[in-house]
């Protein structure tokens, strides 16, 4: 992989990972189910009128559609309008590899490798380790957020089956058309459960300097975070092996805290780092796959998303 994909893939990491301070910059002025409508339907607008859709059936495009961009984007948007800690929610959202090889295993029989186990077994340690630290704080208000992030990180990894099982002729073309699926459905659940009034007052004072920091954070997860940074990443995959590219997404929650902080001066407490790297590592030994004595890659490992924050 030469100097310069590998520089970009980086780069993708780190705009993956500012992602979430700008996340949580437009939750300050938008509730977080419009929130994720006003996102796809910016993407879903332009796709439906200037990009072919992809030669896929329907039921995994939707499926697609429901587990990546409604469950996913629904839970983590609502754990970190709910108290999740900006950092902790782009490390605890990489509980989508583990579930996606647990999935695979159970739903689609796929065989689990002794190394998939363990990374697995490692990073559910490091994820139950962060549960229970949370559940001791502030009486155990602080775990109800953890959880609603892992079921995004759950929604994230049946979005993954779905996309494996579309077989796209274009990951990009499939990524822009999923983007369909989330704002009908989300602009029910926010007139349901948020409210006209709600919706209407974050709609006002978008010049204030609340407002334009959270219109800047919508623009930077749809323009550079989700269009740009998905761009690359699939191109990348599309050029090198997998097992090459895929490693760079362990930057994203490193990238995350360390913005997190710098950024909103979020700390995160020593014991959840240390658990963090835990699961990072448990994630990666589990998303690497091994190799045969003539350096090809083992044939039948899950493929997943790429993580379009």
């Amino acid at each position: 992989m030469p100097l310069r994909h590998r520089l970009l893939a980086v780069l993708v990491a780190v705009t993956w990972g500012l992602n979430f301070p700008a996340i949580h910059l437009s939750l300050e002025q938008f509730p977080p189910f419009f929130l994720v409508a006003l996102r796809w339907t910016l993407i879903a607008v332009p796709t439906l009128v200037l990009v072919p859709r992809p030669q896929v059936a329907w039921r995994w495009l939707v499926g697609y559609g429901l587990g990546f961009g409604v469950l996913q984007f629904v839970f983590l948007y609502l754990a970190m309008d709910t108290g999740m800690p900006t950092g902790l929610a782009s490390l605890v959202l990489q509980s989508s590899a583990p579930f996606t090889v647990l999935l695979a295993a159970a739903l689609l029989r796929e065989r689990l490798t002794g190394r998939q186990a363990l990374g697995v077994a490692v990073a559910v340690a490091g994820l139950g380790g962060i549960a229970v630290h949370r559940a001791g704080l502030e009486g155990g208000a602080t775990l109800l957020p953890v959880v609603l992030t892992l079921c995004g990180g759950l929604g994230w990894a049946f979005g993954n089956l779905c996309n494996r099982q579309a077989r796209p002729d274009s990951p990009f073309r499939l990524m822009l058309w999923m983007s369909v699926v989330p704002p009908l459905p989300m602009l029910v659940l926010a007139f349901a459960l948020e409210g006209p009034g709600r919706i209407r007052a974050s709609l006002t004072g978008l010049t204030t300097p609340t407002g334009l920091a959270a219109v800047g954070g919508l623009l930077f997860t749809v323009l550079v975070a989700t269009l740009v940074g998905s761009g690359v990443w699939t191109w990348l995959m599309s050029h090198h092996p997998s097992s090459v590219v895929a490693p760079f997404s362990m930057l994203v929650p490193v990238v995350g805290i360390g913005s997190s902080w710098l950024v909103l001066g979020e700390p995160t407490e020593p014991v959840e780092l240390l658990l963090g790297t835990l699961v990072v590592g448990g994630v990666l030994l589990g998303s690497v796959p091994a190799r045969r004595a003539t350096g090809g890659e083992v044939p039948g490992r899950v493929e997943v998303s790429p993580p379009v924050r």
